[in-house]
């Protein structure tokens, strides 16, 4: 039975807009130009072969289903009535392709390519004497990563942190960009008392500290429905859709209070694009104002769009990170790079140092936030005709 979580839509419409963008690239126009200029950037391509793994990732397991419950003679459970009963465990393709790594667990820390526990024990030879050694691991040398505290593989829960940051990274800045160009065009285009009123608007905001309001938003909304882990039968609706997820009131708060700067970009673009003479001109013929918004003032501040949302993709990750590791982004079951690093908090602090879940969220995040800032970089560029033709 197919389960589909409301951040799961947020990855889907990821990787359609990534299709969208690959054909219409094919296309003469400023696409096609920007991504002529972008295929001669080697570090930039290298960069979208990197992020393009990512949302492979993510889609991989934004794409589950619950498998029916089977009795001890081998035949599927069922109820009363004769339908199937399922399994309360979600599993995606992820978990299924990396069995291994989600099965193979420990009893406790071992390092990196590790033979045997980090810790020593009591352990009884077969001439029945006790002595203190380090216990052999059941699978040796088959955690890249190493494992945590109760034994489960750190390279599968930095594997499922990479969703995670790429719902926060791109649901966020989905929310945040139709606030944005309405607003900034609302005010940039009319002026006068609706100028007021938006600037009103993103001014207080942008002045109430955005942790506080997180926090509140999150204890209201966010401590109900699915966590991560099991998912209940009450929180499915039309017996595969899950809306109440705590990760998407986490996208929608982080959007709420973080659109004031792109809209401020916009407001001050569309200032100067309604003096231009083809705004005066279609003015002049008599077109509707919402019409030229339509025409000429949102397709000119797109860049400043496309740009936003590749640049501000990377520091919602680490914002998502910061807010798990104080307790009020994602529920604790979910994979997520925060988690990880409140986890290491702890353990940084025991002796021998446990340092494999720390670095694992650290490259994870390393190596998903530089491609994007990199690859932003060069889609600036392209889409700047100053840089393009200088």
């Amino acid at each position: 039975m197919p389960v589909i979580l409301a951040t799961d839509l947020v990855v889907y419409l990821l990787v359609g807009a990534v299709f969208y963008f690959a054909a219409a690239s094919r296309k003469e126009g400023a696409l096609s130009s920007a991504w002529r200029e972008l295929k001669r950037n080697r570090l930039a391509m290298i960069s979208l072969v990197v992020l393009l793994a990512y949302v492979g990732v993510a889609l991989l397991d934004s794409v589950r289903y619950r498998d029916p419950i089977l009795e001890d003679d081998g035949t599927a459970a069922r109820t009363a009535e004769g339908g199937l009963i399922y399994s309360p465990q979600a599993l995606s393709l992820l978990d299924r392709a990396f069995t291994g790594l989600r099965l193979n667990t420990e009893k406790t820390y071992s390092a990196p390519f590790a033979a045997a526990l980090y810790s020593k024990e009591s352990i009884e030879l077969s001439d029945g004497a006790i002595v203190r050694d380090y216990p052999p691991l059941k699978h040796p040398r088959s955690h890249w990563l190493g494992t945590d505290k109760v034994g489960n593989d750190v390279l599968y829960a930095a594997l499922k942190g990479v969703r995670t940051g790429i719902v926060i990274g791109a649901g966020t800045t989905i929310v945040i960009i139709p606030f944005a160009i309405f607003f900034g065009v609302m005010a940039g285009y009319y002026g006068g008392f609706i100028d007021d009123i938006v600037q009103y608007i993103y001014t207080t905001l942008a002045s109430i500290p955005g942790v506080l309001l997180i926090v509140a938003f999150m204890l209201l909304f966010g401590t109900s429905g699915y966590q991560g882990g099991l998912i209940s039968q009450k929180d499915i609706y039309f017996k595969l859709f899950v809306p109440n997820d705590r990760l998407f009131w986490l996208c929608l708060i982080l959007g709420i209070t973080s659109w004031t700067d792109l809209c401020r970009l916009i407001r001050g673009e569309t200032l100067k694009l309604r003096e231009l003479e083809y705004v005066q001109a279609s003015r002049a013929f008599g077109i509707s104002k919402p019409g030229i918004i339509y025409r000429h003032i949102v397709p000119n501040v797109m860049h400043l769009v496309l740009i936003t949302f590749v640049l501000q993709f990377s520091g919602l990750v680490l914002a998502e990170a910061i807010l798990s590791y104080i307790g009020i982004g994602v529920g604790p079951e979910m994979g997520s790079w925060g988690n990880m690093i409140n986890t290491a908090r702890l353990e940084l602090s025991r002796e021998p140092i446990v340092w494999w879940n720390l670095f694992g969220a650290f490259l994870f995040m390393l190596v998903l936030v530089l491609p994007a800032n990199i690859f932003g970089d060069a889609v600036r560029d392209s889409l700047d005709p100053r840089l393009r033709f200088r």
